[in-house]
């Protein structure tokens, strides 16, 4: 079952980054950001007041506990890291075509289980080895894709925010393995969405309005929204997914990644982007790579 609700949860997370990259074209990324985010906070309200008021009962899966101040400020930490990560994600994505972005953020399960062997002393095991090998190789061969299209993967700031993003991403995982051992899946989930607000407002407040004139002016989109709703559902698939006690975080976090091939497919059909076989040749192999760091690791 578990598995069932991580592949949907790629699906859903896929159909956002195409989705996503559509609505900022042309588009400020920061109020962008913001108002996507708040639609996901606000369907966190009425769980969170009808679980409050009791309407909700305590055995739904949609149940949100009280918590403490010391957990509140734990889950202010995932919603700053998050926040951090989406910053540089959004930007990047807003100059880079999807083709070009999808393949960085396929290394993120890499980068997570990287850091979860640091921080548990695990050892390399040769399977691990091999596939670190392979993505190393299929990443350095994918640089060589995007040079054909000017872009040169060691001075373009873009493709160090889209780097930056996939290491904080890999942060944010690792410290939802530990959130969702310990806690509540729902009260984690819809204080993180709320919380995300708070942290994105200076950005929108102090970065983006008083600059707003002299920037692409922002265009209602109906997918800004439409972002917002599509990441909450795969949030809550995927978290539900972890809570499973015999789910395997390794498993689920490749099974999740493999949204990049809904993206990769969106960026060729929809937004006529170029050089797909070679950067298609570099997906596989990293994806390959990334499989073989997860196998080595169950």
């Amino acid at each position: 079952m578990w598995v069932i609700l991580g592949l949907f949860s790629a699906l859903f997370l896929g159909i956002y980054d195409a989705v996503r990259k559509k609505a900022l074209k042309g588009n400020p990324v920061i109020p962008v950001l913001f108002i996507a985010s708040l639609t996901g906070a606000i369907l966190f309200v009425p769980f969170i007041v009808g679980s409050s008021a009791g309407i909700i009962a305590s055995d739904s899966a949609f149940f949100v506990p009280e918590i403490s101040l010391l957990l509140h400020l734990k889950i202010f930490l995932k919603s700053f890291i998050v926040g951090f990560s989406w910053f540089l994600a959004y930007h990047a994505l807003s100059h880079l075509p999807l083709t070009i972005m999808v393949p960085i953020r396929s290394t993120g399960p890499m980068w997570t289980l990287l850091g979860a062997i640091i921080i548990y002393g695990e050892r390399f095991t040769t399977l691990q080895w091999s596939g670190i090998i392979i993505v190393l190789c299929f990443f350095y061969y994918f640089t060589l894709a995007g040079r054909r299209e000017g872009i040169d993967f060691f001075r373009n700031k873009w493709i160090f925010a889209a780097i930056g993003a996939t290491l904080v991403g890999a942060v944010s995982s690792l410290y939802d393995k530990y959130l969702f051992s310990q806690y509540d899946r729902m009260a984690v989930q819809s204080w993180y969405t709320l919380y995300l607000i708070v942290v994105l407002l200076p950005f929108l407040m102090l970065l983006w309005y008083p600059r707003r004139k002299a920037m692409d002016p922002f265009r209602w989109s109906p997918l800004i929204p439409l972002i917002g709703i599509l990441l909450v559902l795969s949030d809550f698939l995927y978290f539900y997914a972890l809570g499973n006690p015999d789910s395997l975080i390794a498993v689920l976090s490749v099974i999740r990644r493999s949204s990049v091939i809904i993206s990769f497919v969106s960026g060729a059909l929809f937004f006529r982007e170029t050089n797909l076989k070679r950067k298609g040749l570099a997906l596989l192999g990293i994806l390959a790579g990334v499989i073989l760091i997860v196998t080595g690791s169950l």
